[in-house]
């Protein structure tokens, strides 16, 4: 029988639904050992809150792993600065999220960890703490010394990974530049391979104007960059078709047979996804030198607290790190590849 692996979870922002999707997700008995890097006096408070039981043990990370038993929890604690209240967000928590963050990225760069599993931050709570902060893709990458690194949301039947991630719209095309176009491609293409293993990865790539540029009438971007890098990569022999208008990508026709779509910007294709697959998504970060997958969620507010947070998200998330883990361990050449 194969070793258990042990995955870090970070619960994110305390005053929402992170806390208590943790909790719940410990109450049924997991083939890997799972570790929260967080304030264990929350963890207990939002367990009683919840009515649920939960007995938290030290994470001793020279200790092999051991499989999660239902009700308990390994805790690396993490201490908040100020109480929380549910729903109620205090700025002054962020230093010791995005510290909870760091000690779980180094566990894991360290080997010690297989993955990390984070759940929903509050950004604007924590550039409220005069901390700049888009999203915890780019705090990772920043982490890692990663140069780059892709958002991919994958849900049953649909992955959809993204050219640029939390921009605003006007600043969109200007990122778009055949380099970071080239890049994106490549490590999407790589970690289909690698870390899911799709032997020859096919991907739909979106124009970034209505309808593709329609020939350049709705602007020129497909014309000037993004058709003579997919022409540059097909040399290559990666399987790319493209630009493709967005508003038919997503059909089930052209999706036939696709193991990715690779949209230009944010609300460009994670609304079909999640469409598609709200509460079963799964947020991948790709070209990481660690395996980092989240819930396709936001923090919930208004529901932390209650019992009513939907857990779903945050089990296919803990699923997929635990199946790339896996495969990487069968395989651990592949991600370099």
């Amino acid at each position: 029988m194969p070793k258990p692996l042990r995955i870090a979870l970070t619960p994110g922002e305390p005053a929402g639904i992170g806390p208590d999707l943790v909790v719940q997700l410990v109450q049924t008995p997991s083939t890997a050992e799972l570790v929260a890097f967080a304030d264990p006096h929350l963890l207990q408070e939002r367990a009683q809150q919840l009515g649920l039981p939960l007995v938290i043990s030290p994470f001793d990370p020279r200790a092999p792993a051991q499989p999660g038993i239902p009700g308990t929890l390994r805790v690396r604690p993490v201490p908040l600065a100020h109480a929380v209240r549910c729903g109620h967000p205090d700025s002054g928590n962020a230093p010791a999220l995005l510290e909870a963050l760091r000690e779980a990225v180094a566990y894991c760069r360290g080997g010690t960890c297989a993955a990390l599993v984070t759940g929903p931050l509050h950004k604007g709570v924590i550039n409220a703490a005069g901390i700049p902060f888009t999203g915890h893709t780019e705090f990772l990458a920043e982490l890692t010394d990663t140069r780059q690194v892709v958002m991919m949301l994958a849900a049953p039947g649909l992955r959809v990974a993204l050219a640029t991630t939390h921009l605003p719209l006007a600043a969109v095309p200007g990122a778009i530049t055949a380099a970071h176009l080239e890049a994106v491609i490549d490590i999407l293409h790589r970690e289909l391979v690698a870390r899911f293993g799709v032997a020859a990865p096919r991907i739909l790539v979106c124009g970034l104007n209505p309808h593709a540029g329609e020939q350049g009438q709705l602007g020129r971007e497909e014309i000037e960059t993004i058709e003579p890098t997919l022409q540059k990569l097909r040399a290559r022999g990666l399987a790319l078709s493209g630009p493709l208008p967005a508003d038919t990508v997503f059909t089930p026709r052209c999706l036939e047979g696709a193991d990715a779509v690779l949209a230009m910007y944010h609300d460009q294709g994670l609304p079909v996804l999640k469409h598609m697959g709200f509460g079963r998504a799964v947020n991948i970060t790709l070209g990481l030198p660690m395996i980092r997958t989240s819930v396709d969620h936001g923090t919930a507010l208004d529901l932390a607290g209650t019992g009513k947070a939907d857990i779903g998200s945050l089990h296919a998330a803990l699923k997929c790190a635990l199946d790339v883990a896996e495969r990487s361990a069968r395989h651990p050449d592949a991600a370099d590849a």
